[in-house]
């Protein structure tokens, strides 16, 4: 662990729009600088992917760009991020994802030239390795691709490189379904850091080169997919609210290889890693539903320095195209922030306060993203002595609280999650403080033909 101590170690100093470390960008954004931005993600409408013809498709990515842009300077915005999460083919064939970017970076100058607005561009590759079983995580030929469009289009106009990683998603995903915690840490402390590390060893070294900024991962793959489990009721909300806990350390592994931030906005890690790190952060909450339901609509906006959303397809609706209004939205939430912000501290405060009381008491998912509950899962974080250690005193204090909340009455008690608390306790006391001892108990229990232990490092 590199991180011993917190940046931020006062509940009150984590708020939005403000970072210790803030980013300056080419065009003049300084996210965590006093200002918070909206960041629009968008993706193409159902539709096919002709490779003798990739007009259609850039064509899309064009008119999202300019509708948004020019949107945002009707509503005198203080500035865009615009994310490009790739699809499949656009990374599979990276010449497809550089000239998507080169485009939507020569609208973004145009309206940088004519109107002073300020806009940069997030790359987000896709993780090619996840379709590939078992993943061979560090000498996959799919790795190729991948890099080939960090750095290409890097050069194009993407200023922000980040990536959703997949490192234990071999693991992960039987272990969410099984409610096993100890296989999910194994996953998260062990798998995911040391493929972090690896990876954003390479991102880091790219960003470098081309003189853009490495942004940051996110635990999507992992954290979101049990929030989306719990919110269809197949695993409790308290395992889910555990497992966001859980993912903390193996993305805080990008920052320490060099990530600046903003980190990326889906995976919900952003506010442990401020807290620890002082990157400035993106968060998406109920501006997310055009793709996921979730219980953090608003208490996700508590620190954030980007307001995100989350893939919107570029569909047709009766106020105009779906990015479009989407940058509408954002761009309301970040206007009210910065007001506050522009009121000073104690206005600031207030209307945090408003949006970590209005999620706090219905979900353990939402409780553990309240900023003083945040400072103290942080705590216990960097107090450990390696990522497992890290992971599993993190996890054991956020049972705690939430515990704690629920003799309170300050978080909803849901009478058939009660023995969950108590089993989460129990196996995760149980982990090891030492990564050896650790992958030693916990390798015999799992499917071992899911994975190759080389690809981690490990034999």
């Amino acid at each position: 662990m590199k991180y011993n101590q917190l940046a931020i170690d006062n509940e009150k100093d984590l708020i939005f729009g403000h970072a210790p470390n803030p980013v300056k960008t080419r065009r003049g954004l300084e996210i965590g600088g006093g200002i918070v931005y909206p960041e629009l993600n968008f993706t193409l409408p159902e539709m096919k992917i002709d490779v003798n013809d990739y007009s259609p498709v850039i064509n899309h990515y064009k008119q999202i760009v300019s509708g948004a842009l020019e949107r945002a300077v009707h509503l005198h915005s203080n500035g865009v991020v615009l994310e490009f999460e790739t699809l499949i083919e656009m990374t599979q064939n990276p010449d497809l994802g550089i000239s998507i970017i080169k485009e939507m970076n020569d609208i973004c100058e145009d309206y940088f030239a004519k109107h002073q607005l300020k806009s940069e561009i997030r790359l987000t590759p896709n993780d090619l390795r996840e379709f590939e079983r078992p993943a061979r995580q560090r000498t996959s030929s799919l790795l190729d691709p991948m890099m080939e469009l960090f750095e290409k289009g890097a050069e194009a106009g993407g200023n922000f490189l980040s990536i959703e990683s997949t490192g234990g998603k071999e693991i992960s995903d039987d272990a969410l379904m099984m409610c096993d915690i100890k296989q999910f840490i194994f996953s998260q402390a062990v798998l995911g850091a040391r493929d972090m590390e690896m990876l954003w060893g390479k991102i880091v070294n790219i960003a470098n080169k081309t003189g853009v900024i490495p942004g940051g991962d996110t635990a999507c793959g992992f954290g979101n997919t049990a929030m989306v489990l719990a919110e269809k009721k197949y695993i409790p909300k308290v395992f889910a609210a555990i497992v966001r806990v859980a993912t903390v350390v193996r993305t805080l592994v990008a920052i320490e290889q060099g990530a600046l931030g903003p980190d990326k906005d889906c995976g919900y890690e952003g506010p442990f890693l401020k807290a620890i790190t002082g990157i400035p952060i993106s968060m998406e909450g109920k501006t997310a539903a055009c793709a996921h339901l979730s219980p953090v609509g608003n208490i996700a906006a508590a620190c954030a320095d980007l307001w995100s959303n989350e893939s919107v397809q570029n569909v047709k609706l009766l106020a105009g195209m779906a990015p479009t209004i989407y940058l509408e939205q954002l761009e309301y939430d970040a206007r009210l922030m910065n007001q506050a912000i522009k009121g000073g501290k104690e206005s600031v405060l207030g209307l945090q306060k408003l949006f970590v009381d209005s999620d706090l008491y219905f979900d353990p998912q939402a409780f553990v993203l309240a900023p003083k509950n945040v400072i103290e899962i942080s705590k216990e974080i960097v107090s450990g002595e390696n990522y497992v250690d890290s992971t599993k005193k993190g996890c054991l204090k956020a049972i705690d609280l939430i515990e704690d909340a629920i003799k309170d009455e300050l978080l909803m008690r849901d009478e058939k999650e009660d023995e969950w608390i108590k089993m989460l306790k129990d196996d995760i006391s149980s982990i090891p403080g030492n990564e050896s001892d650790f992958i030693e108990q916990v390798l015999p229990t799992i499917d071992q033909s899911k994975l190759i232990l080389s690809e981690y490092g490990l034999t």
